[in-house]
């Protein structure tokens, strides 16, 4: 019974976020929290979400600085390759005309990607050394420091990328078809009369479907990232309670999520750029 109570700790505590909030007597962190509300900041995942974006962007920045017309090293052979391979699927996808959507794509796509990637990291290093650090420099009780490091195992970083989408997708619609084209569309399809007393039947029904439709496209977004990275990260937990044994589960289990990483940013990617090309459309 101790054993299973210490495993469950141990699955509890490394899925838990280190929170911030504000409270009548300044601020406050993680149990007390616990009664806050909505107003709670999750500093984990913006911390290691925001540290990737700028990682990303040094990358590229560095990449393009270094660029030459000759032979190009592997380093810039490597970006080009992803740069192509991310425009590539952008021309097939999308059939409107924008600057945007193909430096959207990849940022999507390596943003998520190197967030992804942290999931490969063992459990407990980075969790451990936070707990090392707060005991020692802060005075903290180590199981009381929390430390999520993979940001898309957060339903928050999901939810907020696919709303990102979602307004994007509005603004390409109204700039596409107008305010009164985008009221159309949602009201005049999929079901339609030559018949007016019968269309004002109608209206709500398509009204209706088609806001299901526009918003189940980024809420799937959000559930499908954060459901396949959690459910990886869970299973990472549930190796590292093994002990000793947990490096060789790791490196196997390690092998064949890879292709989850790097799948998911693909797939997040080009969704995004179909939704978008739907939403730039003139033909519903």
């Amino acid at each position: 019974m101790a054993e299973e109570v210490t495993i469950s700790s141990h699955i509890q505590h490394h899925l838990t976020n280190a929170k911030m909030c504000s409270t009548d007597t300044g601020l406050a962190f993680n149990k007390a929290c616990a009664d806050s509300g909505f107003w709670t900041w999750h500093i984990d995942t913006l911390a290691w979400s925001i540290g990737l974006g700028l990682i990303f962007l040094w990358i590229f920045r560095s990449a393009a600085k270094k660029s030459t017309i000759g032979v190009p090293g592997k380093f810039q052979c490597f970006i080009e390759m992803i740069v192509e391979f991310v425009g590539d699927n952008v021309r097939d996808t999308f059939h409107g005309k924008s600057k945007l959507i193909a430096p959207l794509a990849l940022t999507i796509f390596v943003w998520i990607f190197l967030m992804n990637l942290m999931d490969l990291i063992p459990v407990d290093f980075l969790p451990a050394f936070a707990g090392f650090v707060g005991e020692n420099a802060f005075g903290m009780d180590s199981h009381d420091v929390y430390m999520k490091i993979v940001p898309t195992t957060d339903i928050n970083l999901t939810a907020a990328l696919a709303l990102g989408v979602f307004i994007l997708m509005i603004g390409y619609s109204i700039k596409i078809k107008g305010i009164t084209g985008f009221i159309a569309e949602l009201t005049l399809h999929p079901f339609s009369s030559n018949n007016k007393l019968a269309m004002i039947f109608l209206i709500p029904c398509n009204l209706l479907l088609e806001l299901i439709a526009l918003v189940s496209k980024p809420f799937s977004l959000a559930l499908r990232l954060f459901g396949n990275l959690y459910a990886g990260e869970l299973i990472f937990i549930l190796i590292g309670a093994v002990g000793l044994m947990q490096l060789p589960l790791h490196f196997v289990w390690a092998v064949f999520h890879i292709l989850v990483i790097v799948l998911q940013a693909f797939v997040f990617m080009m969704l995004t750029v179909v939704y978008l090309s739907m939403a730039s459309s003139d033909n519903h």
